[in-house]
C-alpha cells in the first residue's frame, strides 16, 4: 500500500485542520507504511525539522504571486465570508499544482491510494480526480451555524455570503467533479453528511474528524491545588469572536469572587488587546495569564497544570483541544454546540447550554465552581476522560481504521490488486 496524504498545509504551528495532514503522516510512517505527503511550501522549514529523515517523501507546491494576493485580499475579510471566496480559490490554485505532483507519484512511486484530508468543509469543491489512483476525501466536518440565542453574532453580509457560496457549492461540486468521482468520502458526523452538495460520490461512511496522539499527550503531576490554594483553568485556541473568550471571562469573574482560581489563556488573536482591557475592567487582571501562541509541547506542559480546560465556543465544527485535554486527565467546561459538544459526556466533563449570553455565562461560572469545589469528582471525571480519548480517539487507533478503509478502497478499485497494510500485495 502506497498512499499519498495530500492538503494545503501540514503544520503544528498553524494548528486547527493543518494538524490532520501532519498526523496522517507521522502515524502512518510510524507504522512503516510507503506514505508520501504534498503540501504548500509554506510548512517547509516545519516538515523539515519534524521529518529530517522523510525529506524525499515530503512534496511541496511553491508560494506563487497569486497565492500571496488572494491571501492578501481574504485577510481583512470576515472568517467565513473568507472561507467561501479567497479561501475556496487559495485551494484550487493550491490544487492545481498538486495534480501534476500526484500523477507523477502514481506513475513513478507506485502510489495507488490518495488522500485528501483538508480542507474539512463538505461543501469545498476538490480537483483530486484523473490521477491514476482512488481518491478518498475527508473525514469532512462542517453543516455548522451559530446556536440560535446567538445568530445576531452573523453579519448580514456574512449572512449573504455565506448563503451564496452554499447556493454555488453544488454547481461548484459539478464542474470540478473531484467529491463526484471520489471512491469514498469521509464525514465526521451526520450534521456534516447533511450538508454535502447534492450529487456526490454516494460511498459515505462516519470517521471522527480528530484523533489525539496519547503517546505525547500524557498526564503531569497532580493537578490538586494545595488547601486554600487557586484553582487553575485554561483556555486553548485564537482569540476571535466565535471562541468568547469575553463571555468566558465574565463566567470566570463570577467564579474568582467565590473560589480561589486562575485562568491561563493559551492562544492568540485579533481581540487581545480588547480581551486585556475587559480583564482590567472586570477586576481579574492579576488572576488571568495571557500567553500567546506557545510552542506544541509548551502548551501541553500548561494543560497538564490545569485542573480543567474551559472552551466556550459558539462555532466550532471540531475541537482537537478537548481530546488533547481528556488524554491528560482534564474534565472539559464546552459549550453543548458543535464538535466539542460531540466529544464531551457529562460522564467525562461539563456541557453548558447556549441558551443566551447571561445563561451561557452563568453556567459556565457554575461549571468553574464545581470543579473547583470537588477535587474528587474533578479527579473522577478526569480519569474517565484519559480512558474515552485512549480507547476512542487516540490516533493510533484512528490510522488503523483508515489503513483498513485504503485496503477496501484498493480491492474495490478494477484492475488493482489487494495490498496489505505493510504494502505487500495480498494477491
Amino acid at each position: 500500500m502506497r498512499p499519498v496524504i495530500v492538503a494545503e498545509h501540514a503544520s503544528a504551528r498553524f494548528g486547527g485542520e493543518a494538524m490532520l495532514p501532519l498526523q496522517y503522516f507521522r502515524h502512518l510512517r510510524r507504522r512503516g507504511v510507503d506514505v508520501h505527503l504534498v503540501v504548500h511550501e509554506r510548512t517547509r522549514a516545519e516538515l523539515a525539522a519534524l521529518f529530517p529523515d522523510d525529506h524525499d517523501r515530503i512534496h511541496y507546491v511553491p508560494d506563487t504571486w497569486l497565492h500571496r494576493l488572494l491571501w492578501w485580499l481574504g485577510r481583512p475579510l470576515p472568517n467565513r465570508v473568507r472561507v467561501f471566496t479567497t479561501g475556496w480559490l487559495l485551494h484550487l490554485v493550491t490544487q492545481l499544482h498538486q495534480r501534476p505532483i500526484v500523477r507523477r507519484l502514481v506513475r513513478e512511486h507506485g502510489v495507488n491510494v490518495v488522500h485528501e484530508p483538508t480542507p474539512v468543509s463538505p461543501r469545498m469543491p476538490s480537483l483530486m480526480y484523473d490521477v491514476g489512483a482512488p481518491v478518498i476525501i475527508g473525514p469532512m466536518n462542517g453543516g455548522m451555524s451559530y446556536p440560535p440565542a446567538f445568530r445576531h453574532m452573523e453579519s448580514r453580509a456574512e449572512r449573504l455570503a455565506v448563503g451564496v457560496g452554499r447556493r454555488w457549492a453544488d454547481l461548484l461540486n459539478w464542474l470540478l467533479p473531484g467529491k463526484r468521482r471520489a471512491a469514498l468520502l469521509l464525514v465526521a458526523n451526520a450534521r456534516t453528511r447533511r450538508a454535502l452538495p447534492s450529487g456526490l460520490c454516494p460511498n459515505v461512511m462516519e470517521l471522527v474528524e480528530n484523533g489525539v496522539d496519547t503517546d505525547q499527550w500524557t498526564p503531569g503531576a497532580d493537578r490538586r491545588a494545595p488547601a486554600g490554594g487557586p484553582v487553575r483553568f485554561v483556555f486553548v485556541g485564537r482569540l476571535v469572536d466565535w471562541k468568547a473568550v469575553d463571555l468566558l471571562f465574565e463566567a470566570f469573574a463570577a467564579a474568582a469572587a467565590r473560589v480561589p482560581c486562575r485562568l491561563d489563556v493559551i492562544g492568540d488573536g485579533p481581540l487581545r488587546p480588547a480581551l486585556e482591557r475587559q480583564c482590567h475592567a472586570l477586576g481579574i487582571a492579576g488572576l488571568v495569564t495571557f500567553h500567546g501562541f506557545v510552542p506544541h509541547a509548551a502548551c501541553r506542559d500548561h494543560m497538564r497544570a490545569a485542573a480543567a480546560l474551559v472552551l466556550p465556543s459558539l462555532y466550532e465544527c471540531g475541537g482537537a483541544v478537548v481530546l488533547e485535554a481528556m488524554a491528560l486527565g482534564l474534565p472539559a467546561i464546552v459549550t453543548d454546540w458543535g464538535g466539542p459538544a460531540d466529544y464531551v459526556r457529562d460522564e467525562w466533563g461539563i456541557r453548558v447550554p447556549p441558551a443566551g449570553r447571561d445563561r451561557l455565562i452563568s453556567g459556565l461560572a457554575e461549571a468553574m465552581v464545581r470543579i473547583a469545589d470537588s477535587p474528587e469528582e474533578r479527579a473522577q471525571l478526569g480519569a474517565r476522560a484519559q480512558a474515552v480519548a485512549r480507547d476512542v480517539y487516540a490516533w493510533s487507533a484512528k490510522v488503523e481504521r483508515v489503513l483498513t478503509l485504503y485496503g477496501a478502497v484498493l480491492e474495490a478499485s478494477p484492475g488493482r490488486p489487494r495490498a496489505s497494510a505493510a504494502g505487500e500485495p495480498l494477491c
